[in-house]
């Protein structure tokens, strides 16, 4: 990989949580992985401005306010907009897909059953975006 990404995981499982440590433990990543619980608790990470993640990594679905909704204010933050937000869910609802891409998410990854899949796929996603050049605010 070619940086070092700064990772802000929302995950209101703690199972799908420990899955990603492990995940990026077993790749032997060298990125921050910051946790936020639900979507209230990432926009107070968000407002920190020395903490504004390279990638955000976001469950579809939790309580309170949803992935979808999250998206929607993030996209609609000036100064957070530009952040490379991919949803990870288990949904293969097309209704969803289609409103994640309308709102300007930048990509849409299905959990896979297998953890072998869900490993490539996460190591691909960070792969990708460690050789993309970032926006820095």
């Amino acid at each position: 990989m070619e940086k070092k990404l700064n990772i802000l995981l929302i995950e209101d499982n703690l199972i799908e949580i420990m899955k990603m440590k492990r995940t990026i433990s077993f790749l032997e990543l060298d990125h921050n992985l910051i946790e936020a619980k639900n979507a209230d608790e990432a926009l107070e990470i968000l407002e920190d401005k020395t903490k504004i993640p390279d990638i955000i990594l976001l469950d579809l679905n939790m309580p309170k306010i949803s992935g979808i909704e999250f998206l929607s204010i993030l996209k609609k933050n000036e100064s957070l907009k530009h952040i490379p937000t991919i949803i990870l869910t288990t949904s293969d609802n097309h209704k969803d897909l289609e409103e994640c891409y309308r709102i300007g998410v930048s990509g849409y990854i299905l959990k896979p059953l297998k953890y072998e899949e869900y490993i490539k796929k996460i190591e691909l996603t960070l792969a990708y975006w460690s050789t993309n050049e970032l926006k820095r605010v």
